[in-house]
């Protein structure tokens, strides 16, 4: 049997914490516009900082995995 996150509350009744739908919509507000705003703040050169270690992060994620697929201790 498949369990979905939207049937917990069928499942375990009023043990799960229900959300104010109020507050819900609200933290939606803000979270739609949050990043449009904050990119249209930052400078070219601020975006692309933030870009570089995105990217830097990921490749480093890589790399660990593969150091620890192959035997080798990450550190």
């Amino acid at each position: 049997m498949l369990i979905w996150p939207h049937h917990a509350e069928y499942l375990l009744g009023d043990m799960v914490k229900k959300k104010n739908p109020h507050a819900v919509a609200l933290g939606r507000l803000g979270g739609s516009k949050g990043g449009k705003i904050r990119a249209a703040k930052l400078t070219s050169e601020q975006r692309s900082k933030i870009a570089r270690n995105a990217v830097l992060a990921r490749w480093d994620k890589v790399k660990k995995s593969k150091e620890t697929k192959s035997g080798e201790t990450a550190g």
